[in-house]
């Protein structure tokens, strides 16, 4: 039975399996020499290509650093692989079936947005973060609505749930953040479209510090 791991706060990593293996396993190694608070692999799967084997090879060099790997929507690999969590861009309304098949503790996260029923639902089922997307426009958030910051704010009123803002985030954008509280930010293209994805990492927890709140 597989320890349940904790998303700890700052940078949480969405990484696109549609990628070059090399070039994503190297990135992904790079990155984890830094403070990750947990990497999702995005369920942007390519035809024909080897799912198992490719998260089993992500999950390896993740858990060596400690750092938990969640799969987006597709949950039913955890039944099957070393996952430790799954991230829901929707609601799963049979979210109690979903456990029960599951049959053992998993990391559970859920996409919200201006609709705070998305909030009241995650923090009664009592999921272990919530993420906010997109706070800024970004292409690779292009189906998500942009988040007023007015329901981020309420959000903390309502739940004690570790809170991660998404999409469109920069470092140089990150001081207009700086009225918010949340518990990290979700990156993608900031970190894995970066020649430098460490280097990349590391500005962004430099301006998340120099930003607090």
């Amino acid at each position: 039975m597989m320890e349940k791991k904790k998303v700890k706060s700052g940078i949480y990593l969405v990484i696109d399996p549609s990628l070059d293996k090399t070039i994503l396993l190297y990135k992904l190694q790079l990155v984890l020499e830094e403070e990750i608070a947990a990497v999702q692999v995005w369920d942007h799967f390519m035809p024909h290509q080897s799912v198992p084997d490719l998260i089993r090879k992500i999950t390896s060099l993740c858990h060596e650093k400690n750092v938990p790997v969640l799969i987006n929507n597709q949950w039913e690999w955890l039944m099957s692989l070393p996952l430790d969590g799954v991230h829901f861009d929707n609601i799963p309304h049979d979210f109690e079936r979903i456990q029960k098949v599951i049959d053992r503790e998993f990391i559970a996260g859920l996409t919200c947005n201006n609709d705070l029923s998305y909030v009241h639902w995650a923090n009664n089922y009592h999921f272990d973060y919530i993420s906010f997307c997109s706070v800024f426009p970004s292409s690779t958030s292009n189906s998500c609505e942009l988040v007023k910051f007015e329901t981020i704010q309420k959000t903390k009123e309502i739940t004690s749930m570790p809170i991660f803002l998404a999409g469109g985030i920069r470092p140089e954008n990150i001081g207009k953040l700086k009225e918010l509280s949340f518990d990290g930010i979700a990156v993608i293209s900031g970190v894995m479209g970066s020649d430098n994805p460490d280097e990349a990492v590391r500005e962004y927890v430099k301006q998340l510090k120099a930003n607090k709140p």
